[in-house]
């Protein structure tokens, strides 16, 4: 309880700022978290690799049975166009649903101290505090102010406007299909690893995740993909980005509102690219949406007493399953360099600050060659351990 009487203000209350909540809280921290959106978040059912560093809560401090949060799998595993396996060995992963893991680290945090309808727009600071606005007439003043609104952080745009995501040349096409709705082969497939399959400047990723109410039993889980497509031409990259009423997403186009056309041409396309076990994950989505794959990288991360954690700092594409990581090894090693620093937090953040770079742009170079590899050079080698999962480079399988 080092911090015992100071206050901390998380702005964005995902994942990343909901772990950084409870850690500070935990040194001592009166903490509040604000959330733009007016209601409780739901992630889209969108399936996360529950890396080591996102599970250390529920395994060190929270009261919940992490077993109940995420599915686990056996091997890593890769189709050919034919369905045959291609190259397979032992490997456990473990794999939940954005929306599992949010619930479990709110239900930790508790709502008092969680308020919704909080949208940042501006700040003040000196050396002793930081004062936020929000678009709603309120304010808040904290001695430590953490930004953890994700990829498109207004925290990020106010601290270093000159910082703009770089697209990637290509988008990855998402969904979740119930366990009801597959056959029995595709099961057998990709009920038991992480899957992959590749096409000729192509792939797709897959893997079992709880289901929406939270069940991780068989039977009634979700499969969750990510297939990753090319797509270099700006003009089209903005029709595709633009939503059945007109807007342009920044980020993704949400289940229901990727334009028809679009859809049409992506299901109609998986037949011919992927393995027919892919393929079905993909065709059986009834609704599927897409992310713009893109990086960011930040030449800072803190700023007087604010900070930027998670995707509100680096950005990195999803082929290292690593932004949740990346965020939570944040928040850990923040609330250590704070713990080493009692009263100091100055000094905690100078300390704090090196190293997260560091990761970050090793992380962003890594899932950079991993996306060439994939998407442009067809290089991608099975065995070779930097394509492998993982906040850091030649990881192998977890240990929880």
């Amino acid at each position: 309880m080092s911090e015992s009487g100071k206050r901390a203000a998380i702005v964005g209350g995902s994942i990343g700022g909901l772990t950084t909540a409870l850690l500070l809280r935990d040194l001592g921290f009166e903490v509040d978290v604000y959330e733009r959106t007016p209601e409780e978040l739901d992630g889209r059912g969108g399936g996360i690799v529950l890396q080591p560093e996102a599970y250390r809560w529920f395994k060190e401090r929270s009261q919940l049975n992490p077993d109940r949060l995420s599915t686990v799998s056996k091997y890593l595993r890769y189709l050919d166009l034919k369905n045959e396996i291609v190259y397979e060995e032992p490997v456990e992963w473990r794999f939940t649903s954005w929306g599992t893991l949010y619930r479990g680290l709110l239900a930790d945090l508790g709502r008092e101290s969680y308020h919704l309808g909080h949208c940042f727009v501006g700040m003040d600071q000196d050396a002793d505090s930081v004062t936020l606005r929000f678009t709603n007439g309120m304010v808040a003043t904290a001695d430590l102010v953490v930004f953890a609104d994700g990829i498109s952080s207004a925290g990020r745009k106010r601290l270093l406007p000159e910082v703009k995501p770089q697209y990637s040349g290509y988008i990855g096409w998402r969904g979740t299909v119930h366990e009801s709705a597959l056959t029995a082969e595709t099961i057998k497939l990709t009920g038991d690893a992480l899957g992959y399959c590749f096409g000729d400047n192509t792939h797709i990723c897959m893997y079992p995740i709880p289901n929406i109410d939270g069940s991780v039993d068989i039977g009634n889980r979700l499969f969750n993909y990510v297939w990753y497509r090319n797509l270099p031409d700006p003009l089209l990259l903005e029709e595709v980005m633009t939503d059945k009423m007109g807007f342009r997403g920044e980020v993704s186009i949400h289940p229901g509102k990727v334009q028809d056309r679009f859809v049409d041409e992506m299901k109609a396309s998986v037949v011919t690219e992927l393995a027919p076990a892919a393929a079905e994950l993909v065709l059986r989505t009834e609704h599927p949406y897409i992310q713009q794959v893109q990086d960011v990288r930040v030449p800072n991360m803190v700023f007087g007493r604010a900070v930027l954690l998670g995707d509100s700092g680096f950005v990195a594409r999803p082929h290292a399953a690593a932004g949740t990581a990346k965020a939570a090894s944040e928040a850990w090693a923040l609330a250590e360099c704070l713990e080493q620093f009692p009263n100091d937090i100055p000094a905690a953040l100078k300390a704090w600050e090196p190293g997260q770079l560091a990761i970050g742009n090793s992380l962003v170079d890594r899932v950079v060659m991993m996306g060439n590899r994939a998407q442009v050079e067809n290089s991608w080698v099975p065995a070779d351990r930097s394509l492998r999962f993982g906040l850091k480079e030649g990881s192998l399988q977890p240990v929880y």
